[in-house]
């Protein structure tokens, strides 16, 4: 036993001392290796880099995997810089009637005030009456009454840059929980808003030339009421009209294409702005206001006590986007002989060359050579998904940039 006690107690020693050993080695180790090692890593080579061409496929692709995530996952919010406080106060032109005479000198400005409509004071007051307590809902009911369903329902993304928004569709509709808040004014506002854009969009139609595609019950529109409170601009939706009832003196700002300038509409007249979707249906003609009107303080502590009730005229989510024919010399001729209206000759539908009319795939081919009344020679804009347009400039923060200039056909 003697023995076996001595050799357990050496091979003890010997396991500690082995031990002792190795630990001393890797401190060494990690010393000299901390002490030769790089500060960072060397810059990735020039062949490594992305190209342009790359990063906007990858962009394209992760906008189309966002736009298929489930409704209950949301985007990451990110904060973007707004545009300068604007300093350019512009007149709007002023309409008591809507002929394409006078719609047409609105085209260089993308917005213009109405004076003669059938919008009583006392409808727009109703109906601002019903909105204002809908912001004082807690955030559990407002998203029990309006449910997300985009872009419809409460956006509730409370940024300190953002206005609180609901949109509704054009019969404002709730849940049955909801039926108690009682929006009959709001719902007649939203239809009489609806009676007048139809005028404008028509008149545009005949102003410059193309198809009006939701007369005759070719398309219906897609009317959208957007209410939000304060003088915070709120989220951009794509639209071909845009109008907004005036029950108060107040200025606005708006983004158009060439400045972001300051309006102030007369109380009692609508403020009627022109959208990108009209722009590219008149192929380049129209000028646009990118966004709706927003209410500016000018110094006032709170303008929390005042909404804004916009109607946006717009499409339905699976049209596709594309100019209009425009109405040429030969169509004009072809209504006259036929004894057609002059919309009705210009459709495919009624002549032999065409048998099939979609207006939904708004993608007609324009002439390339110029007509006698100095037309378009070239289409200006490629045909796009609406919905996917939609999708992209309802979630882009960062407005510096015009959202439909990745669709610019451009001409050397």
């Amino acid at each position: 036993f003697h023995l076996l006690f001595l050799s357990l107690k050496k091979s003890t020693d010997l396991s500690l001392t082995l031990s002792l050993s190795l630990s001393m080695a890797a401190s060494s180790s990690r010393h000299l290796l901390n002490s030769y090692a790089p500060t960072a890593a060397p810059p990735p080579t020039p062949s490594s880099q992305p190209t342009s061409s790359t990063c906007s496929d990858a962009a394209d692709t992760l906008s189309r995997l966002l736009h298929r995530l489930p409704p209950n996952l949301s985007l990451p919010t990110r904060l973007s810089p707004r545009a300068a406080a604007p300093t350019t106060t512009t007149s709007l032109p002023t309409f008591s009637n809507l002929t394409p005479t006078t719609v047409s000198s609105a085209f260089k400005l993308g917005f213009f005030q109405l004076v003669t409509h059938p919008i009583s004071s006392q409808l727009a007051e109703s109906a601002e009456l019903e909105s204002l307590p809908l912001f004082n809902l807690t955030r559990d009911q407002k998203l029990r009454y309006f449910p997300k369903e985009w872009p419809l329902g409460f956006d509730d993304e409370e940024e300190e840059d953002e206005a609180a928004t609901f949109c509704l569709d054009g019969a404002c509709s709730t849940t049955a929980d909801g039926a108690e808040l009682g929006l009959a004014s709001l719902r007649e506002l939203t239809r009489e808003l609806e009676k007048v854009g139809l005028e404008v969009v028509e008149s545009l139609a005949c102003a410059v030339g193309f198809e009006a595609p939701f007369s005759k019950g070719q398309v219906g529109p897609s009317s959208l009421m957007w209410i939000s409170e304060g003088d915070k601009p709120g989220r951009v939706y794509p639209y071909v009209v845009g109008l907004q009832y005036q029950i108060r003196a107040r200025k606005y700002s708006l983004l158009s294409d060439s400045d972001t300038v300051i309006v102030e509409p007369e109380v009692g007249s609508v403020l009627v702005t022109l959208g990108d979707i009209a722009q590219v249906w008149s192929n380049g003609k129209i000028k646009k206001v990118r966004g709706r009107p927003t209410s500016v303080s000018e110094g006032r502590t709170s303008t929390s006590h005042c909404v804004s009730m916009t109607l946006l005229l717009t499409l339905p989510l699976d049209s596709t986007v594309s100019p209009l024919a425009l109405i040429t010399p030969t169509n004009l001729t072809k209504a006259a002989d036929q004894n057609l209206p002059e919309n009705e000759a210009s459709k495919p539908g009624n002549n032999e060359e065409s048998s099939h009319y979609d207006p939904r795939s708004i993608d007609k081919t324009t002439s390339n050579e110029s007509d006698d009344n100095g037309g378009e020679d070239h289409k200006v804009f490629n045909s796009f998904s609406f919905e996917d347009y939609a999708w992209r400039v309802y979630h882009e923060r960062l407005i510096l940039k015009d959202p439909l200039d990745r669709y610019r056909i451009l001409v050397n």
